[in-house]
């Protein structure tokens, strides 16, 4: 994308564990029009929650913000929710956030049911990259695991849109669940080999409280990865970067990647460059923080105000949790909810 590149950043924190803040994650809607069980289920979720204009932040203060966290470091950005395609008037966000100076990555996380009318518009808007959750590909089985609320079809529909627009080597997500959707693994990585997109299996995790998350659920990636090349040879790739979550492989037969996030299995708490803004403007500074810090009051006073606050809270950042899930303190404490900061 054609970002400006800013000097080297005024400020330029590290935390306590030396680690430096380098990712956004910005939630632009509470909303999701799923109920996944491991995020948002319907029994503690109710169907409405979310969609309160009034408690989100505006597109102006978005922008600030992001432009105060590129003060700080920040060069890669992730639009989450919710669902951000519930979020009215994305590309004009999506523009705006384009252009601020030092942001190099722009991408979205979306459930992809309503990609196929948004695409195009969100590609043009400047958007470069997307990461889409698709946890099965049979369509009764999709359709359980979303609350009863999704179509594979629409999704499959939202990935050509994607594609036919100019999005290339797309993200997909699968969360996996040892008796739930486990025995998707073989169809999802047969149907996008070949495809030019990127399959990512990811570990259940014990994100937020309202999940009955359970570890006996969780399937190791060594073992899904063992399935996968048991059918499809696999060799190992190297990292795109430091602090990359996916430990990636090709296949052997060159039809393309794969990619296998073993975030409880084996923790990267170490490398953990992100933070997390939900659409309210409240920082988080781990995916499961106890509680965050409200920033929206700060925005008034601009971006160079905002940035001072963020990098104070940064270095006063030690957040390891899945190094340390086993302690008691940790299992049994608070943890925010995944719909709150995009995963």
């Amino acid at each position: 994308m054609n970002a400006i590149a800013l000097p080297a950043p005024q400020l330029r924190p590290l935390d306590r564990l030396g680690r430096p803040l380098h990712d956004l994650r910005l939630s632009v809607i509470e909303a999701c029009n799923f109920r996944c069980g491991y995020c948002m289920p319907a029994d503690r979720v109710p169907g409405d929650y979310g969609f309160d204009a009034a408690g989100r932040l505006s597109f102006d203060e978005m922008e600030t913000l992001v432009r105060g966290f590129a003060r700080v470091g920040v060069r890669k950005l992730r639009i989450t929710g919710g669902e951000p395609l519930l979020r009215r008037d994305l590309p004009a966000l999506i523009a705006r956030l384009a252009r601020v100076p030092g942001i190099e990555d722009l991408a979205l996380t979306t459930n992809g049911s309503l990609l196929a009318r948004h695409a195009r518009a969100l590609r043009e808007a400047g958007l470069r990259r997307l990461t889409v959750s698709l946890d099965a590909l049979d369509p009764t089985r999709f359709r359980a695991l979303s609350g009863d609320r999704g179509d594979v079809a629409d999704v499959l529909a939202g990935l050509d849109a994607a594609q036919a627009a100019g999005f290339s080597s797309i993200k997909i997500n699968c969360v996996v669940q040892r008796g739930l959707n486990d025995d998707q693994a073989l169809p999802l990585a047969e149907h996008f080999r070949g495809s030019g997109h990127v399959l990512r299996f990811i570990e259940y995790m014990d994100v937020g409280t309202c999940n009955d998350w359970n570890r006996e659920r969780v399937v190791p990636s060594a073992e899904l990865r063992e399935r996968i090349a048991a059918r499809w040879p696999l060799v190992p790739l190297a990292p795109h970067y430091r602090g990359e979550v996916a430990e990636r492989y090709r296949y052997a037969d060159g039809a393309g990647e794969i990619g296998f996030v073993a975030s409880v299995t084996a923790p990267f708490c170490g490398d953990c460059h992100r933070a997390r803004v939900a659409a309210d403007g409240t920082l988080y500074t781990c995916l499961f923080a106890a509680g965050g810090t409200p920033l929206r009051g700060l925005l008034g006073e601009g971006e160079a105000a905002l940035a001072e606050r963020v990098a104070a809270l940064w270095s006063r950042r030690a957040d390891r949790y899945s190094e340390v899930r086993g302690a008691e303190r940790a299992r049994n404490r608070r943890r925010v909810e995944m719909f709150l900061v995009g995963g």
